[in-house]
């Protein structure tokens, strides 16, 4: 056998520890670095349905879809305040800051309720397509775009008149939405496994892109600074979409029955809401490159959800022995 040099040994233990120190980096980036856990459970009163939740992060606001009302909660207390009344079948809330008021889909009226974000008092309902479901605010046009889950189309209205700007064919069942505030909104087509790209200017669909090797796209969140989309998917995966070519870049797998994609953009982390009761937190390595880091444990049916830009917190909706409660989800 061959003896190694003094200079030689010396050198091996160099590479040694310089390898030891590349594996222990590798292992830290890899592992899971957050752990989420259900820090507080709010009962509301009542009994209904439920669908979305949306935060307004400068009011401190958070709205719940129940039944026939939205309820309101301040965030930083975790209370309740006050309520939207008569939404039938409400669905989904988008706030448009610069007009002072908020929007409500109301699936069961084919409606969506008008209300001022400061009294929470209706201002006006506006007719739209069949059984309106998902709906979002476009910053670019301040237009409010509510996606009709029965009529298969999109009806777009202007946030300040409140006057109906006009209707998008979409050729499918949307589900949820994201605008990449440039002009364009994106939709899930979960019955055709596709991806629209509208043009909120125009309201013509630009782009039609299949979502495969994800199927039924149901939950959609949005980087709009990398220019992504993250698509939760009924058959268990998120897809990461490019915005600008429509290719898919990657899938992670996720829980059974995602509800609700959300993007926290301070922290890179990527959160998928499932029926089955769990919250899949993936984080963005780099536009291209994502890690799934944990699995959350919740309750059955907390489908739906709601991200805290400031706090990070999440807010699901359920109903736990027969008790409406939203779940405070953090760290």
């Amino acid at each position: 056998m061959k003896l190694l040099s003094a200079q030689q040994t010396s050198a091996c233990k160099i590479a040694f520890l310089a390898l030891l120190v590349l594996s222990q980096t590798v292992v830290a980036r890899s592992a899971p670095d957050v752990e989420y856990a259900i820090v507080k459970k709010i009962p509301i009163p009542g009994q209904g349905s439920f669908d979305y939740l949306t935060v307004d992060e400068s009011a401190r606001r958070l709205y719940v879809s129940h039944g026939t009302q939205v309820e309101v909660l301040d965030i930083d207390t975790l209370s309740l305040i006050g309520n939207v009344p008569k939404t039938p079948g409400v669905h989904g809330i988008a706030i448009a800051p610069e007009s002072g008021r908020g929007f409500v889909s109301n699936g069961k009226a084919s409606t969506v309720t008008i209300f001022d974000l400061k009294t929470l008092k209706p201002i006006s309902d506006v007719p739209t397509g069949s059984k309106p479901d998902a709906i979002i605010y476009d910053p670019a046009t301040s237009r409010v775009f509510a996606f009709n889950g029965e009529g298969n189309s999109a009806t777009a209205i202007d946030a300040a008149t409140g006057k109906v700007a006009g209707t998008v064919d979409l050729g499918g069942g949307p589900e949820f939405a994201a605008a990449d505030g440039e002009g364009y909104v994106f939709n899930n087509l979960e019955d055709q496994s596709q991806v629209l790209k509208i043009n909120s200017r125009t309201l013509k669909v630009e782009e039609r892109w299949p979502t495969s090797p994800c199927s039924s796209p149901s939950s959609m969140a949005i980087d709009r600074a990398n220019h992504r989309l993250f698509i939760g998917c009924r058959s268990k995966v998120m897809a990461v979409m490019n915005t600008d070519t429509g290719k898919v870049i990657t899938t992670l797998p996720i829980g059974e029955h995602v509800d609700a994609t959300a993007f926290d953009r301070e922290t890179g982390l990527v959160f998928n809401s499932n029926g089955e009761g769990t919250v899949t937190v993936i984080r963005e390595d780099s536009p291209d490159a994502y890690s799934v880091i944990e699995t959350v444990k919740t309750v059955p049916r907390a489908k739906t959800m709601a991200l805290d830009p400031k706090t990070h917190q999440l807010f699901l909706s359920t109903i736990e022995n027969g008790q409406f409660e939203v779940l405070v989800v953090g760290r």
